[in-house]
């Protein structure tokens, strides 16, 4: 999927966005925020879009976020701002393949269903890792196809959808799994339905 193709989908997506998704894609940021909330530390969102998972903090954990759509971030600013979510440190507008922040610099680094929407997914995990510091984890959420059961008619009639959805129903899992820098420590389907998978990985040295 192209940046211009993604930043249109999501300039439509962004005032819908909470209502449309918010439901099915709760649980996997629910899970990385567990993770995070138990570990402490600082996290980085890529892909934050609306904020969904802001308020799953705790207050004691530094946030900051990045995203392509300037009008996801915005809903996300103003949802910062309604909350009193003091610890969200800071909204950028980026490209997840080349992130502008230093190596090493969050404990975690979560990517919640936005791996099936960027172009070059193995570019925007190899930026993931390189902003994570050794001994920290790597969090994505998204769907997989052929990883839920029962879902591979719907994942074939959307995948011709992918630029009016948002998303490719049918990308792959080991598209994530390649990097020799990272070890997966935990892998679960995720409710409603089993649709998204959760996984954790911890960056090795």
């Amino acid at each position: 999927m192209q940046v211009d193709a993604i930043q249109k989908s999501y300039r439509r997506w962004a005032p819908i966005y909470d209502l449309a998704f918010g439901r099915i894609t709760e649980g996997g940021r629910r899970l990385a925020a567990r993770h995070v909330n138990a570990t402490g530390g600082s996290v980085l969102e890529v892909g934050i879009g609306t904020g969904l998972a802001l308020e799953y903090y705790t207050p004691q954990i530094s946030v900051t976020g990045i995203d392509l759509s300037a009008e996801m971030l915005e809903e996300a600013r103003v949802k910062a701002e309604r909350k009193g979510l003091r610890n969200v440190v800071g909204l950028h507008q980026m490209d997840a393949r080349e992130i502008a922040l230093p190596d090493a610099s969050f404990d975690h680094v979560a990517a919640m269903h936005i791996m099936s929407v960027v172009p070059e997914p193995e570019r925007v995990l190899a930026e993931m890792v390189r902003t994570c510091r050794p001994g920290g984890s790597v969090m994505i959420a998204n769907h997989f196809a052929g990883v839920s059961a029962g879902w591979a008619l719907a994942e074939r009639i959307a995948a011709p959808l992918s630029n009016l959805l948002g998303w490719h129903s049918d990308f792959r899992i080991e598209q994530v799994m390649g990097d020799p820098r990272l070890k997966l420590e935990e892998q679960l389907q995720v409710r409603p339905f089993g649709l998204m998978t959760f996984l954790r990985f911890r960056r090795v040295a």
